[in-house]
């Protein structure tokens, strides 16, 4: 997050209640909720859904756990349905966005304890470029236009010495925080699930780890420059609305997704395109 506020998005309307809400509400202690009723997850299709249906598919029912996923390709959609309380919980962000969107919109939905899964390293991709240093005069990158994760891609952008950031700029900066860019390169700002499909016309483009498995590029082979995984504060983790933190369904599907199976599961299928927090 995978997974940004000020992104065009189909909301969902407001009113349906969550699953295993309807006897208490979702301001009531999630720790009398039914532990067998269906747990519904909101996430955006690659890699979360996937690491989900592989939960479900060999994990879930031995387990004791019903689960049922909704997938978004969308950084907005998740999180309003879990304020709204049209599902239970979701699984697609890190916490620097997630701070940011609860911030800018007023929500109140908190990382589950014990439930961080995994990191998308970000990426810097281009169909016409071997290597950054190939940048020319003039060039455009585009960048996911979400605040925390278009701050993370002007970061490793520096890191990678094509631009200077302000000094003390933290992971809110912009464009606008660019103090030297010695080659003179535009920023073209876009959702970031349409940055894989912008390839064709940018130079580069700075591409968020799931849209680019969705769009079959990997960070380990195909970027000409990704985050490194050490202190990295943009792991993916499964998110409630506060108070849900006891549900007895969430703390299982955390159990879950922290399993060594699943890191197995992640490590033999995305080679280093998606990493194991856990």
């Amino acid at each position: 997050m995978r997974n940004t506020a000020k992104i065009t998005a189909t909301v969902l309307a407001a009113g349906a209640l969550t699953l295993g809400l309807t006897a208490c509400g979702s301001g009531s202690d999630s720790g009398s909720k039914d532990a067998n009723a269906p747990l519904t997850v909101a996430a955006t299709p690659t890699p979360q859904g996937e690491i989900l249906a592989y939960v479900k598919d060999h994990l879930a029912q031995k387990a004791g756990l019903k689960l049922e996923i909704k997938e978004f390709t969308d950084y907005v959609t998740p999180n309003t349905a879990v304020q709204q309380g049209q599902v239970d919980a979701n699984y697609f962000q890190h916490k620097p966005y997630l701070d940011d969107f609860n911030k800018k919109n007023g929500t109140d939905i908190v990382p589950v304890p014990g439930a961080t899964v995994h990191l998308e390293p970000l990426g810097v991709y281009s169909k016409s470029l071997k290597k950054l240093d190939d940048l020319k005069k003039g060039a455009t990158i585009a960048l996911p236009n979400d605040t925390t994760n278009e701050a993370r891609a002007l970061k490793l952008l520096e890191a990678n010495g094509v631009i200077q950031l302000k000094a003390g700029v933290g992971y809110e900066a912009t464009p606008k925080d660019v103090t030297s860019n010695p080659k003179d390169i535009t920023f073209k700002e876009l959702e970031a699930a349409q940055l894989p499909r912008s390839l064709s016309d940018v130079d580069a483009a700075v591409i968020n780890g799931n849209y680019a498995l969705e769009a079959e590029l990997s960070p380990a082979k195909d970027a000409l420059a990704a985050e490194s995984a050490q202190d990295n504060p943009y792991t993916n983790f499964l998110a409630v609305k506060k108070g849900n933190e006891n549900d007895p369904r969430v703390k299982k599907l955390a159990q879950l997704l922290t399993s060594p199976e699943v890191k197995k599961f992640i490590e033999d299928t995305y080679d280093g395109a998606v990493v194991p927090a856990f």
